[in-house]
């Protein structure tokens, strides 16, 4: 008599897909049961304050991958008795083994990542709700001490309401104004940095000349969105989730169910517009920075510069010099050729008018200057960059 097949795991995948990690999470979960599957997933359309499915208690699974928000679902998930990994690092109790980021080298990485551009004022903009924000701010800040600098933090009340919205932004920008500038400011998760940067437009602060700020998760949409786009530290989703689900492939098995924590360290900075500058303390350079993030694209010269500016060509070519180590005609083109790159990358618009669009009078100078400074011309780029 012909044995009975025996069927694949179902396993639930209780993961929000409204983020850009939990997305790569679900990704690396995927890749391990390509590699090792199949499985039977039960995987849906889900954000981080969705509850469990209704059938869950009485399912005949075989495991739990699971981001927890509350506490009753951390306790209907026990009361399944089924092998379960948790991928949120939080305050509830589960006693599940836990696999996810280092948010400890988090902090560290972002404060190294301002003493290496010459920042000696810091602070922390965060939320005190989750054990992941505790474990970043902490960090970030013991970094900042031990390489004797100062750290002020600024810890968000939580609130939906429109009215405490709009009275948050004024206290943030009050906490702002306050701070010694340039400051280099860590933003507990990119929903915290794109308030900041939204509070520091209001307040005609500049950014990165005077508050730098690195946000955490790399949450592209949030990034992008935000005005200059967010520095922000990328997760590495993908690595969290494969050795999660192989993890579970191990408790389903009957392996032992283990109640440390597996971490992994990020991936790195992805450095956007609010913190891609060295500290500027000349005065005089900063105001030209700024004058060139915000005019390069409409066609600004050096002579344009030093009227602005009321300063001579000479001076100013000699104190760029000093404190950025390029002249001014260098830093213009380097703001123009961010934005090429930028518009290669992500429209689909011609050479002609992305040469309109960044200050260049003809779009052949565009290609020849872009050649000598990438070796590629504008085409080979935008090729190269996709897919």
């Amino acid at each position: 008599m012909a044995s009975r097949r025996r069927r694949p795991p179902r396993v639930a995948l209780l993961v929000e897909t409204t983020r850009t990690y939990t997305r790569e999470l679900l990704a690396g979960v995927r890749r391990y049961v390509a590699a090792h599957g199949p499985w039977s997933c039960f995987v849906e359309l889900r954000a981080l304050e969705s509850g469990p499915p209704p059938w869950l208690r009485n399912w005949d699974g075989d495991g739990i991958l699971t981001r927890t928000f509350t506490q009753e679902t951390a306790d209907l998930i026990t009361a399944t008795g089924l092998p379960a990994v948790e991928l949120r690092a939080t305050f509830l109790k589960s006693g599940r083994p836990f696999v996810g980021m280092d948010n400890r080298l988090i902090g560290q990485m972002v404060a190294e990542h301002f003493f290496d551009r010459g920042y000696q004022s810091f602070a922390v903009y965060s939320l005190h709700t989750e054990r992941f924000f505790v474990e970043r701010v902490q960090n970030f800040a013991a970094t900042v001490q031990a390489r004797g600098g100062a750290c002020s933090i600024l810890p968000e009340p939580v609130s939906d309401r429109a009215t405490d919205w709009e009275k948050g932004q004024a206290r943030l920008i009050s906490w702002l104004t306050s701070l010694p500038k340039p400051v280099g400011i860590f933003a507990a998760n990119d929903q915290l940095g794109v308030r900041v940067l939204d509070a520091c437009q209001r307040a005609g602060i500049a950014v990165p000349e005077d508050v730098a700020v690195v946000g955490a998760e790399n949450e592209e949409t949030l990034c992008a969105f935000a005005n200059p786009p967010l520095t922000s530290v990328r997760f590495d989703g993908a690595a969290v989730g494969f050795a999660a689900a192989e993890l579970l492939a191990r408790m389903m098995r009957g392996g032992a169910h283990p109640k440390g924590e597996t971490l992994f360290p990020p991936k790195g900075i992805v450095v956007r517009g609010s913190s891609d500058e060295f500290v500027i303390t000349d005065r005089l350079v900063a105001h030209a920075a700024r004058i060139i993030r915000e005019n390069a694209c409409t066609g600004l010269n050096v002579d344009d510069l030093c009227r602005k500016l009321n300063a001579s060509r000479s001076t100013l070519d000699r104190r760029m010099r000093a404190a950025l180590g390029r002249t001014p005609k260098d830093e213009i083109l380097r703001v123009r050729f961010r934005e090429v790159e930028r518009l290669l990358r992500e429209t689909d618009l011609t050479i002609d008018t992305i040469a309109e669009q960044t200050g260049f009078a003809h779009s052949h100078y565009l290609q020849a200057a872009f050649k000598e400074v990438h070796g590629l011309t504008p085409g080979e780029f935008r090729r190269k960059g996709r897919p």
